[in-house]
């Protein structure tokens, strides 16, 4: 006698206990999947955190930060600047991966640092240089830094004071929301104030055309932008400004820009993006974000030196 399947019959040949089987391990499946849906790590996109200096977080930053996630899309990125100081506090506090600086940390900072076991790495972005622009119809081809110092605090007034024609002097100057309208008056002004005439421009760029039109104006602008035509950049103490007068530190109005990290704690995606800065690739958008590169020799993105 051959085996017999009890139970009534369903359409298709197929008996209750047959289906219910099958429902019973549909319901099983479903369980053990949310199971796994339930407890399986939720992996969030990398995080960033860059804080600190004006100079980086005003155009430079964003460059680099932009041209790094087109090479890494899974990492978010956040920038915030509000000053140098800011960001050796909040790599203290263990607030932020990366602080962007424009100068070294002041004694305090690095005792603070230690004092909270921060270990600080240093590594450079590249430096930001100002040349100071006349027009190719002004006849004054260099200036010491003193007199630098006088015709923007107002102390000169006259060109014929310094070797010109007799003609008032024009300055103009960055926006004071700009980074680098701080920057020079650390730089060349001893952080005095500006001659209370001064024209405050928009953008470099504005600077440039307004001195192209006026032989009696002066301003700054970056590096690359005193290459324009209808422009001069003079030479400071004898010094024509140049990337290799800078890296040379014989050029007065330049300044060096860093990341610090935390050694101790030093993230990987903070290791990839100082690497991408330093890359060709990250030392490329430096040049033309108008700061003048780290080295005449940069690191490959992939390893090797160019």
């Amino acid at each position: 006698m051959g085996w017999q399947t009890h139970g009534p019959t369903l359409p298709g040949g197929l008996t209750h206990f047959a289906v219910s089987g099958s429902i019973r391990a549909m319901r099983l499946a479903l369980t053990l999947l949310l199971s796994i849906l339930t407890t399986w790590p939720v992996f969030a996109a990398e995080k960033l955190v860059i804080k600190g200096s004006n100079t980086f977080g005003e155009k430079l930053g964003p460059r680099l930060i932009a041209e790094f996630i087109k090479l890494n899309p899974g990492v978010a990125v956040e920038l915030e600047s509000k000053g140098s100081a800011t960001g050796f506090a909040a790599l203290s506090a263990g607030e932020c991966d990366i602080a962007s600086a424009s100068r070294g940390p002041t004694e305090d900072e690095t005792r603070l640092a230690q004092s909270r076991g921060v270990k600080l790495s240093t590594y450079t972005v590249g430096y930001y240089g100002i040349a100071v622009v006349v027009s190719n119809r002004n006849q004054v081809e260099g200036l010491s830094d003193v007199q630098v110092r006088d015709i923007f605090t107002g102390v000169i007034t006259d060109w014929s004071a310094v070797g010109g024609a007799k003609s008032p002097v024009t300055v103009y100057i960055p926006d004071p929301k700009q980074g680098t309208y701080l920057g020079f008056q650390e730089l060349a002004m001893e952080k005095k104030p500006y001659v209370a005439t001064a024209r405050p421009m928009a953008s470099y760029e504005e600077i440039v055309e307004a001195v192209k039109r006026d032989p009696a104006g002066i301003g700054y602008v970056s590096f690359p932008l005193a290459k324009q035509p209808g422009v001069r950049g003079l030479r400071i103490n004898g010094v024509v400004p140049t990337d290799i007068a800078v890296h040379e530190r014989l050029y007065p109005y330049a300044r060096q820009l860093w990341l610090f990290t935390d050694a101790r704690r030093e993230s990987t995606v903070a290791r990839q993006f100082i690497r991408f800065v330093q890359s060709r690739r990250g030392q490329e958008a430096v040049e033309q974000t108008g700061f003048v590169r780290r080295s005449t020799v940069t690191l490959a993105p992939g390893g090797g030196w160019f």
